[in-house]
């Protein structure tokens, strides 16, 4: 079976890739690294460089049974910067992946919202239904979801929406221009640094190991329960920005303490999953914080350091 994976060089997409070679799928991958890294796609991927709104894309849908589209501008402070290239790439490139799909009968196309469509929000744990996006980033996964929905009405294309909590693991992005708090934290730690906490570290987060999320990856191929539906993926549960801090140093046996630097006001203080339908249909995270940590510092420690 061919799968297609956009973003295939960025972190959850070449998590996904290896996890889908793991299984003996054939992966086709696509990036045009701008975020990604060539380094980090898994050799056995049949690897293209290519932007995802170029109308020629549709070349490598031919005999594709699925596609998994994660390619976005997804850091918030570049999204908030550059609200033009933001739309275009995530509402344009998005269109034109659905539409390759249903040109070449793709059996389904599960894509990437995001819990940040849940920043404006005051229930907590959040449910599906819960949406309130503020910034420029939510507001663009929030128009991935009409376009999922438009295409479903119109032409019928199955899709499943993914709306990924605060994902961690190996191959975090830890390039990107605010880099995620795992890996910043991690990597300054392990050099001797200080690292920054944007804000008095209070900030509450829902953090999901990767291996969890790719269990739910296949689930979506596997189960029709999940056609033309919606799940966050999350752990249910959420700790502070300086507890995590607290226990990657306590890991690491520092003594280094932190930077505390401007707040983003625009991002929620607290975000939580509401995960019942996805446990609902048999999904169940099983990686805990603990050992998600010590996988990670493993990871940086012999790939990254």
């Amino acid at each position: 079976m061919k799968i297609l994976v956009t973003g295939v060089a960025g972190f959850i997409g070449s998590n996904l890739a290896d996890h889908l070679i793991k299984k003996n799928f054939s992966v086709i991958g696509v990036d045009n690294l701008s975020y990604g890294s060539l380094d980090q796609v898994p050799e056995a991927v049949d690897f293209h460089q290519a932007d995802i709104r170029d109308s020629n894309i549709v070349d490598l849908f031919d005999d594709i049974e699925y596609v998994f589209h994660l390619a976005a501008k997804n850091s918030i402070i570049d999204c908030e910067n550059d609200p033009i290239e933001t739309y275009s790439i995530n509402l344009d490139g998005t269109t034109n992946i659905f539409n390759a799909s249903l040109k070449k009968n793709v059996k389904k196309v599960i894509y990437a919202e995001s819990s940040a469509v849940y920043e404006g929000s005051k229930n907590l744990p959040s449910k599906e239904s819960d949406v309130s996006p503020k910034s420029i980033y939510a507001k663009s996964k929030m128009a991935t979801n009409r376009i999922a929905n438009e295409f479903f009405e119109a032409h019928k294309l199955t899709t499943t929406g993914l709306r990924y909590f605060n994902v961690y693991g190996p191959r975090q992005d830890y390039r990107r221009t605010i880099p995620p708090v795992f890996s910043a934290f991690i990597i300054n730690l392990l050099k001797g640094k200080q690292p920054t906490i944007f804000g008095d570290g209070s900030k509450k987060r829902d953090f999901i190991y990767v291996d969890d999320v790719n269990n739910f990856h296949l689930m979506c191929m596997e189960d029709n329960r999940t056609d033309n539906e919606v799940f966050n993926i999350g752990s249910g549960e959420n700790y502070s920005i300086k507890y995590i801090y607290e226990e990657i140093k306590k890991i690491l046996q520092s003594d280094i303490n932190p930077i505390f630097g401007d707040n983003f006001d625009f991002e929620a203080q607290e975000n939580l999953a509401n995960i019942d339908k996805a446990k609902n249909i048999g999904w169940i995270p099983a990686i805990d914080l603990n050992t998600g940590l010590k996988k990670s510092i493993d990871y940086i420690k012999e790939h990254v350091i």
